[in-house]
């Protein structure tokens, strides 16, 4: 693992958590709609985060609306798999909440609240999506940044990205999920590892470990990202939003519920025209065609 760099070296576009200290000012020349790019073909609806001069740290208003772009391609039907990256040299710094509404004076639970509705709503949201979604990490995922590509059902990395909680090296508590998603990625001592020294994991490192499913070179990232996501739209997509909600919980009940739910999953998913022509094309020694319905 590779030791903390110094803070100087410390990109300052990184914050630490919820106060978003270290954060740069949301730039308010800049409409909200070209910090989130968003194109849709064969199936993929591909989000990508948009403010390279800042490694892309998160605003307010970029939050809201890559939650709402990431619900409407839950409930689109033409939408089969999404693939989320950014432009530039960085994945996501983490948040940046200067540019949050004015509260007033902070009183006792307005961190949690703040919490709850931001980071919180954010990860909940990739988790939640009915589609497969895809992080193509081509920089640094600080913080928030990092949780936002480990919420991802699959990660790709570029032989530079780096993975980084930065929440220790500002005295906070790790947010956004992270001390949820980190144990269940790749069990509690490492992951208090991460979490207590905040040291940068390279690329090839966080595969290793469990983090990443893939390294590829930087120029190939882009390629990679595309034929992985045109291979998940091209599938079942209900059985994999069924399978996606399965996994997703299996680590939070006990084996009886597991295959209740397990149970359930495939009576609903049986009712698809999908598995129906998953059965056929088996019985006819053909390939199957997938539709999404």
């Amino acid at each position: 693992m590779t030791r903390s760099p110094s803070p100087a070296s410390v990109p300052p576009e990184a914050p630490g958590g919820p106060a978003g200290a270290g954060g740069p000012a949301a730039d308010r020349a800049d409409p909200v709609g070209s910090l989130i790019l968003e194109t849709t073909d064969n199936g993929v609806r591909r989000l990508t985060l948009n403010r390279p001069e800042v490694l892309n740290a998160v605003t307010w208003e970029q939050r809201e609306r890559l939650i709402d772009r990431l619900a409407d391609a839950s409930a689109d039907p033409d939408v089969r798999a999404v693939v989320l990256t950014a432009t530039g040299k960085g994945f996501c710094a983490g948040a940046d909440l200067r540019g949050a509404p004015a509260t007033g004076e902070r009183v006792a639970g307005d961190v949690a609240r703040m919490i709850r509705r931001g980071a919180q709503r954010l990860v909940t949201a990739v988790l939640d999506c009915e589609k497969p979604v895809l992080a193509a990490v081509n920089g640094t995922a600080a913080g928030l940044g990092a949780h936002l590509a480990l919420a991802c059902d699959l990660v790709l990395a570029a032989e530079s990205a780096r993975f980084i909680e930065v929440f220790v090296r500002r005295g906070l508590v790790p947010d956004g999920a992270g001390a949820y998603l980190l144990p269940r990625l790749i069990g509690p001592q490492r992951a208090k590892e991460l979490l207590f020294f905040g040291d940068a994991v390279p690329a090839a490192e966080a595969q290793r470990l469990g983090l990443v499913n893939r390294v590829v070179p930087d120029v190939e990232l882009a390629a990679v990202a595309r034929e992985w996501a045109e291979r998940l739209a091209a599938g079942p997509t209900r059985a994999l939003a069924l399978t996606k909600q399965l996994v997703n919980a299996s680590l939070d009940g006990d084996r009886a519920t597991a295959l209740a739910a397990e149970a359930t999953a495939q009576e609903i998913n049986m009712t698809t025209a999908d598995a129906r022509e998953g059965v056929a094309s088996f019985v006819a020694r053909r390939d199957p065609v997938y539709r999404g319905r």
